[in-house]
């Protein structure tokens, strides 16, 4: 049992050291992008579409539909609203003014992932960063 554990935990600290070694070093904003859409792919594209639409497969069975996260910047008057994407999309502090939350706590999920210290934090706000950049990448021209 023993064996069994520590196994756990060299894994679980080799996948923060790897995620943190890519938040060190610095990034090109290509692979920045990359990444951020790797991780959209895989936790935003059943709602949002993989192309960031709104129209994923689970789209028809949400009420409302999910937004099309192509055109933030443009609802916004042209300008991509960081800090409040970012929060909207960690979800651990309530906006009021959005209304019903129907999109996952992803600041929550990210944590059972990594765990919810310090080190599980820094993972999560890269996490939320790739997203980022990544939706700021799609954005359409109007």
């Amino acid at each position: 049992m023993q064996r069994w554990s520590f196994g756990v935990v060299v894994v679980w600290w080799t996948i923060l050291g790897i995620a943190l070694a890519a938040e060190q070093r610095q990034l090109t904003s290509e692979e920045t992008v990359r990444v951020g859409r790797q991780y959209f792919v895989r936790y935003c594209s059943a709602c949002h579409g993989v192309e960031g639409r709104g129209d994923g497969p689970a789209a028809p069975a949400l009420h409302p539909p999910p937004a099309n996260l192509r055109r933030i910047a443009q609802r916004r008057g042209g300008r991509f609203p960081v800090a409040e994407i970012t929060a909207y999309i960690d979800g651990r502090t309530t906006v009021p003014a959005h209304g019903h939350r129907d999109m996952p706590i992803w600041g929550e999920r990210f944590g059972e992932i990594v765990g919810r210290d310090e080190l599980g934090e820094a993972v999560v706000r890269s996490h939320l960063r790739f997203l980022i950049v990544y939706l700021q990448s799609i954005q359409q021209e109007w």
